[in-house]
């Protein structure tokens, strides 16, 4: 027996890798857009990494020091301890400019990827019985990676985090009857608190990154369990198993190893330099020009990240009249814009598959144009967002259009429900008139050139169709 056949025995006695085997033949389908969910996870791990190293160097305080670094206009003077220490990391530490960048991609082109890998799971209907629990968590771990971002952008402390930050302690403690109790928990009392910086630093690097690794972990669990959804198909599937077009109790895709993980291999390594391309050549936040936290100012142009711009543009939108009592608990148009209007958008997607249910199991995705009304929701709810990101930054619209953010505020909010009930209702007018059915837009595996793997849902993975 040689040294190879030791070594893999030892490790077999001990953890049966025999049995894990059948692992190895899972079928993953080939398509470009399932990708998506692995572009995600590959960025939450270059976040991780990345988080580690900014960490070694961030300094969660508010209290003043002096500062010596690199930047000419703050030479000798006292700084909130936070703030240098971004300064540093950005000018001093060797790469630290690079990787504060590329973690400030990752964030974005991970909530960009998990957005798209979610629009492509609402449009093809793959939500459907039995995959409605992983609609949820989905949905759970998006909410969870916004929240995770505006923890993070608010710890330079510096007069844009400062303003973010004050804002989302306002709109927390308008939370009716428990609003105090939540502003002292996540913010550490009136802002700005000396507390404030160490709970979200704290919120930023363990609680939410473990939130939301674990609900990674619970969705790849639950996909294994449950296999991946397919297209559909163009015909019978010629191999040593041969399937039917129809026969929805067996995946046919790559085989993980070893042509998925290559697969796998490529996404990452191009998010990387994806991402590095970015680093490189994009400047983030720049934080030498907004300058420290001042309470006595504010900067004249705020806006928050595009995926939290949605819910900016609803607190623009939201009347103050709006504010009311119900049995005594006054309830404020900052808290209806702020949380309750955002609050009901993640209900309305968490809920969908409940509205659009199947009372069989669906295991093909189903083109969106064969989708009328379901189509034509998901083009409102999308339009829906779009008009409140664009009420986000009325500041630059009332600019361009050489108006003022008053003028232009009743037509944004008709917008904001006539765009979309617009959008959809030409949806569903185009696509209950098209004719004939669109053509299926899946193909199997062997048609990429790949080798088909056939994997039955409810008893594990079979072996491969073509050796």
């Amino acid at each position: 027996m040689g040294r190879l056949d030791r070594i893999y025995g030892f490790f077999d006695d001990r953890l049966d890798l025999e049995e894990s085997q059948s692992f190895l033949g899972k079928a993953f389908p080939a398509e470009d857009s399932f990708l998506l969910g692995e572009v995600a996870l590959f960025c939450f791990l270059i976040l991780v990494l990345t988080g580690m190293f900014l960490g070694f160097f961030f300094e969660p305080s508010t209290s003043e020091v002096e500062y010596e670094g690199s930047v000419a206009e703050y030479q000798g003077e006292e700084l909130p301890e936070a703030f240098v220490s971004v300064l540093n990391i950005t000018y001093d530490v060797p790469f630290g400019m690079l990787l504060r960048r590329m973690h400030h991609w990752a964030a974005h082109l991970f909530i960009a990827s998990m957005a798209l890998h979610m629009l492509r799971v609402f449009f093809t209907g793959a939500y459907r019985n039995p995959r409605e629990l992983n609609w949820l968590v989905g949905t759970g771990l998006a909410g969870t990676s916004m929240f995770a971002a505006y923890t993070g952008y608010a710890l330079p402390f510096d007069e844009f985090a400062s303003t973010a930050v004050g804002i989302g302690y306002n709109v927390a403690k308008s939370v009716p009857l428990i609003g105090e109790t939540l502003g002292q928990i996540v913010f550490g009392g009136s802002f700005p608190s000396s507390a404030t910086i160490p709970r979200l630093f704290f919120l930023h690097v363990l609680v939410l990154p473990l939130v939301i690794g674990g609900l990674l972990a619970l969705h790849m669990l639950i996909l294994i369990r449950q296999k991946h959804t397919e297209a559909e198909r163009d015909g019978d599937v010629v191999g040593r198993q041969p399937v039917d077009q129809d026969d929805d109790s067996v995946v046919i895709g790559l085989p993980a190893v070893p042509n998925q993980v290559a697969v796998s291999a490529v996404v990452f390594f191009l998010t990387l330099a994806l991402l590095s391309l970015l680093a490189g050549f994009l400047p983030v936040h720049n934080i030498a020009e907004y300058g420290p936290n001042d309470p006595a100012s504010t900067p004249s142009l705020i806006m928050p990240d595009w995926f939290l711009m949605w819910g900016y543009g609803f607190l623009k939108l939201v009347p103050a009249w709006l504010s009311f009592d119900v049995l005594g608990v006054h309830v404020s148009a900052e808290f209806v814009g702020g949380l309750l209007l955002p609050g009901l958008v993640f209900l309305a997607v968490a809920v969908w598959p409940f509205i659009d249910y199947s009372e069989e199991q669906t295991h093909f995705a189903t083109s969106p144009l064969e989708r009328p009304w379901q189509t034509a929701v998901g083009i409102a709810g999308v339009t829906f967002i779009m008009v409140a990101s664009i009420a986000g930054m009325d500041v630059i619209v009332a600019d361009i259009v050489g108006s003022t953010t008053a003028a232009i505020k009743p037509y944004l909010l008709a917008a904001l429900f006539a765009v979309p009930i617009a959008s959809g209702l030409i949806t569903y007018a185009v696509l209950r008139g098209g004719g004939e059915e669109p053509p299926a837009s899946g193909e199997s595996a062997a048609a990429d050139g790949g080798v088909p793997a056939a994997e039955t849902r409810d008893s594990g993975p079979a072996e491969d169709t073509d050796d």
